[in-house]
């Protein structure tokens, strides 16, 4: 039985509901007990049985599939941005030499400006954003030859 007391018009009720049964509560107030009959609902609950997620697939030796994507050959190195916000400015173009501490793009996220850097040697390849574009964590930004 579930237990609540109850203060209406500064009485105190201590409200005891039983088991219910085809809409008939056994409640108990106060320590005396009363039938109540709750109000049927009109249209009738559909219970849906949703069909249960299948196993992962698995190789022939018991591992599991996991899906990478394949990597381009040649494709070079990838700068991604380290966390999502709007790029405020681009100081490189595309075939100019960059060093592994370059300022690649500039990146604003919670009112910061984030200096983005090369990480590798190289060559500015392409560049996937422009100024002004809002990104998000792990987007591409620039590929470094």
């Amino acid at each position: 039985m579930k237990e609540y007391k109850y203060k209406i018009n500064g009485n105190s009720y201590k409200v005891s509901i039983g088991d219910i049964d085809n809409n008939i509560a056994q409640v108990e107030v106060n320590g005396v007990p009363y039938r109540v009959e709750l109000e049927g609902t009109k249209t009738p609950v559909k219970v849906v049985n949703a069909p249960r997620p299948s196993a992962a697939p698995r190789t022939d030796t018991g591992a599991k599939v996991i899906s990478k994507p394949a990597a381009a050959a040649g494709a070079g190195y990838q700068v991604k941005a380290p966390l999502p916000g709007t790029v405020l400015s681009i100081p490189v173009k595309v075939g100019d030499t960059v060093k592994a501490s370059d300022t690649v793009m500039v990146l604003e996220a919670m009112k910061m400006e984030n200096a983005i850097h090369a990480g590798h040697d190289g060559r500015v390849a392409s560049i996937a954003v422009n100024a002004g574009d809002a990104v998000l964590e792990g987007a591409l930004l620039v590929t470094i030859e």
